[in-house]
């Protein structure tokens, strides 16, 4: 068994950070991260809590950059153009630099304030970042690892409040920035001679966003209509050069516009040769202030104060023109978030009350207005083209994305409101079953990443199990008492399961046939026995003496293992109504319990955590082992003890074996999920789930400084409230708290389970579904290799057309490209003679590389025939060691199975164009006949 799994992506969160349960102060005060896009505009990238997920649009699929913050991400900024590099800032004011494309970090640095604002300049050879009140501007890295790659070009002050907002002039020249005091400021990025920064006031409130117009429309405009010269209607008078949007938090638009007043009179001579010296003293400027207006004027053949914008607005003056209101009432909907297209001229805004709205400027016109959520839209972002919009609600951890033109919704995701809680894979492994604190069920798709479907909320309270009856129904049981089972066609409840007694479920088990479900109670401690179909309560099994933790089926027989809280597991034989159940004593609490694959031993785990091991037929205890120096580690922030003597604390609540029954994957009341070999009773490999701090329980050591005479003091909580400006001000209060009770999310596993097909496993966390995959890319694992088999050898087989030799010498080498070469290069006829020569210890990885060729080519008849001669050839051979190629084949039957869908729904949807191509060919056929005939 392979073990260089590596987190392939996060599901059950789309955007935002978690919350814990019954206090969402963090997530609702907090602003929430920005939403990026790419430069094609078919990809998002959205901040997940300390990771960000990259959702492509296109293809629909989702994956998780390799790259983790030491906090929640507060900024992300994309490099234009090419994606090259990614900026990611946390709430600490930690960044790191990211090869986007590589998901490699290739620097780590700290900003000494916070950062509530970053973007890239439109040519992407400056950023600019908040400051607390002042911008700071760097220069873009390369790729190129270096000691110190970020370089200050400058700082920009001139703001009495914090930096909220800024943007960049369309030609990188002039940097725009808003803060906290109800002005804007306009700099530029060089030293330009005669040049004062301007201020622009007129705002009541903070601003939310300040927005430049594209230098070329704004010039065009001006030419267009009214003859590069003019006031173009408006009050102010003189040359128009620029032009701005500010938005405030009250819903008050302002457009700004900067005018050059034009000399008259005066002798042409003395004003060329004033012109001539004004533009050798700017082009002096220039070069010894880095700027790029000497390098441009001499390229176009301007003058100086026209080469750039920064040169145009030099002796303008800046003016209000027009003024616009979004909303009557702004006590009750503020503007929380804005967003710009300067190419298409189209401003979106996003509303504390969950109403967004879309504007043509400058004229202002509302071109749609639309309700997305109950909750506050924190962030929203508009694509290179114009096309679709992305908000994303930081409370409700949403998120949305909006095509205008057509009014419908390209993607919508949302998790679990207060956490995930449990999960099940389906016998196919396609589908994923979630089930969360707010009573709701959930099925994501496992190879996209994507949640589907939410059923219909069924439950009062949390779901504490799901299981798969059948590929078509799921059974979610509850603390409210219930179980019910959920039809997948239709998407409804269409039974409930109830005992005689009302009670909290904590466990379920669904039998091997899907005819029988099985659900424990915490009090009366007992096990309620249902027909699926009947929906009878037909037998109830007492004998515990404590809550009823973990419930779990035999796999061939009807025998049912439960663990409890009483220190004891018990077996029972359901179809015999006078059996004794087997009794199993683990001398502490039992929270866990599984039975291995070919049914012959059965692990419990104890809240002292240790696994045990019984043989189920004499009962025996085969070994044990203990895992709990293996999970310790983590101090919370109440802990008041370190985290080597905190270890009781920490044991395993949930494991699965693995398709083999050799290994054991164990998780629970820690960060770490590990995997034990069973016969050696060894620890193989350990895995974080998440190094992010803002969660407790991440660092195994405190810092001092954050240690008080009350206790430990939380800087990120104290801090979370910075980015809400709606909060009031208690009397005599120097900082927005309004008293009520905070807690950080603690990181622990609530559940395991290894995927049907072997490859993957997944688990569930505070953070949502953290699914693992195999990374095959980087590992060379090679089988009987010697010095004969070779890749040049494999081609010359192949040259020689002796295909069976190759795919063996490749199967040899185990290299994924060149088998696959290898099978696609093999002609259609000569499949058969092929599989004839594959020996039995190759099929279990001949299977899997199909399976994996199979994912995203377009030879599906040609795959499919590879399938059918491996069946007709060693089909009886599987069949009788099936446990051996139970995996491979699970995964095989996965990517037919999916291949077959996208065929159905090709053809479904052009089903009469078929029909039309088919009679076409019937009718050249039977003329080609009749010309025979004649």
């Amino acid at each position: 068994m392979k073990f260089n799994y590596k987190l392939h992506r996060l599901c059950g969160a789309s955007y935002g950070a978690p919350s814990a349960t019954g206090s969402n102060a963090l997530a609702s005060s907090a602003k929430g991260a920005n939403l990026a896009f790419t430069a094609d505009g078919n990809s998002v990238l959205s901040p997940v809590g300390n990771r960000v997920q990259v959702l492509d649009l296109l293809h629909h699929s989702c994956r998780t950059l390799p790259v983790e913050a030491r906090s929640n991400i507060r900024r992300i900024a994309l490099s234009p153009g090419d994606d090259r590099l990614l900026i990611i800032v946390d709430v600490n004011h930690y960044a790191m630099l990211v090869n986007y494309h590589r998901g490699v970090i290739l620097h780590r640095f700290k900003f000494k304030r916070p950062v509530r604002e970053m973007k890239f300049s439109p040519d992407g050879t400056k950023f600019a970042v908040s400051f607390g009140k002042h911008v700071q501007v760097w220069h873009t890295p390369g790729l190129r690892r270096e000691f110190a790659p970020l370089v200050l070009h400058r700082k920009y002050t001139g703001l009495v409040g914090d930096v909220t907002t800024l943007d960049w002039s369309s030609d990188s020249s002039v940097l725009l920035a808003g803060g906290k005091d109800c002005q804007a400021r306009v700099w530029t990025v060089d030293t330009v001679k005669e040049y004062e920064p301007w201020g622009l006031v007129g705002h009541k409130k903070p601003l939310i966003g300040v927005h430049f117009e594209d230098r070329q429309k704004t010039l065009a405009e001006r030419d267009q209509f009214f003859g590069g010269s003019g006031n173009t209607g408006s009050s102010l008078t003189g040359k128009l050069v620029a032009r701005c949007y500010t938005v405030s938090q009250d819903g008050v638009i302002c457009t700004r516009e900067c005018r050059r007043q034009e000399e008259e009179g005066g002798d042409e001579s003395t004003e060329d040769k004033q012109a001539g010296l004004e533009s050798l003293g700017n082009d002096a400027v220039d070069f010894f202030s880095g700027g790029a207006g000497a390098a441009s004027s001499a390229a176009t053949g301007q003058s100086g104060e026209d080469s750039d914008q920064a040169h145009a607005i030099v002796r303008g003056r800046w003016g209000t023109t027009f003024r616009h209101y979004f909303n009557a009432n702004s006590n009750t909907q503020d503007v929380v978030s804005t967003s710009y297209s300067s190419e298409h001229s189209l401003l979106v805004v996003g509303f504390s009350t969950g109403l967004f709205g879309l504007y043509e400027l400058p004229s202002m016109s509302n071109i749609h207005t639309l309700s997305l959520s109950h909750s506050t839209i924190g962030t929203v972002s508009i694509n290179p083209s114009a096309e679709w919009l992305a908000f994303g609600c930081p409370k409700t951890q949403q998120l949305l994305i909006w095509e205008w033109r057509s009014e419908t919704y390209v993607l919508k995701q949302s998790g679990h409101a207060y956490g995930m809680r449990c999960l099940a894979y389906s016998p196919d492994g396609i589908v994923v079953a979630t089930g969360g604190e707010d009573g709701t069920v959930k099925l994501w798709n496992s190879q996209s990443g994507f949640c589907y479907v939410t059923l219909p909320k069924s439950h009062t309270a949390a779901v504490t199990a799901v299981e798969f009856a059948n590929p078509t129904v799921v059974l979610s049981s509850s603390l409210d008492g219930t179980v019910r089972a959920h039809d997948l066609h239709r998407y409804r409840n269409f039974k409930t399961y109830t005992s005689d007694i009302p009670c909290q479920f904590l466990s379920m088990a669904v039998d091997k046939s899907g005819e029988v479900v099985c659900a424990g109670s915490a009090e009366p401690f007992r096990v309620c026995v249902w027909s699926v179909q009947t929906g009878k309560l037909t037998d109830v099994l007492t004998g515990h003496l404590g809550p009823v933790s973990s419930l779990a089926f035999h796999p061939v027989r009807g025998s049912l293992a439960s663990a409890s809280w009483d220190g004891t597991v018990k077996v029972w034989d359901l179809y015999k109504s006078d059996s004794t159940p087997e009794s199993f004593e683990s001398g502490a609490d039992v929270v866990c319990v599984a039975f291995r694959p070919d049914g012959n031993q059965i692990c419990s785990g104890t809240i002292r955590g240790l696994l045990r091991f019984w043989n189920v037929d004499d009962g025996s205890l085969v070994c044990e082992i203990d895992g709990q120096k293996d999970i310790k580690g983590g101090r919370k922030l109440n802990d008041r003890m370190t985290a080597d003597n905190n270890a009781s604390s920490r044991y395993f609540t949930s494991i699965a074996y693995s398709a083999d029954g050799t290994c054991l994957l164990a998780g629970g009341n820690s960060k770490y999920v590990c995997i034990y070999e069973i016969s050696q009773q060894i620890l193989l490999k350990k895995f974080q789930i998440s190094f992010n701090r803002s969660l407790d329980g991440v660092l195994d050591e405190l810092h001092s400084k954050n240690l008080g005479d009350g206790g430990t003091i939380d800087d990120e909580h104290d801090s979370a409230g910075e980015e809400d400006d709606r909060t009031p001000l208690l009397p005599g209060a120097k900082r927005a708290d309004d008293g009520s009770r905070k807690s950080r999310v603690e990181v622990l596993t609530m559940q395991v389970a290894f995927s049907p097909t072997g490859r993957e496993w997944s688990t569930v966390s505070g953070e949502g579904l953290h699914v693992y995959s195999l990374d095959d890319e980087m590992i060379f694992d090679p089988m009987a290799l010697t010095e004969a088999v070779t890749p040049s050898a494999v081609q010359a087989n192949i040259r020689k057309r002796k295909y069976g030799m190759a795919l063996l010498m490749s199967l040899h080498l185990n290299e994924f490209a060149l088998v696959k070469s290898v099978i696609e290069d093999t002609p259609y006829e000569s499949i058969a003679t092929v599989v004839r020569s594959i020996g039995q210890e190759h099929l279990g990885q001949l299977i899997h590389f199909l399976s994996k060729s199979m994912e995203d080519s377009p030879h599906v008849e040609y795959y499919l025939q590879w399938c059918l001669e491996l069946l007709q050839t060693h089909g009886l051979y599987m069949e009788k060691n099936r446990g051996k190629y139970l995996r491979s084949f699970r995964a095989l039957f996965r990517v037919i199975q999916s291949r077959y869908v996208d065929l159905k729904g090709v053809c479904d949807d052009n089903k009469y164009s078929l029909s039309f191509l088919e009679n076409q060919a019937n009718l050249l056929l039977s003329g080609q006949q009749d010309d025979t005939d004649t």
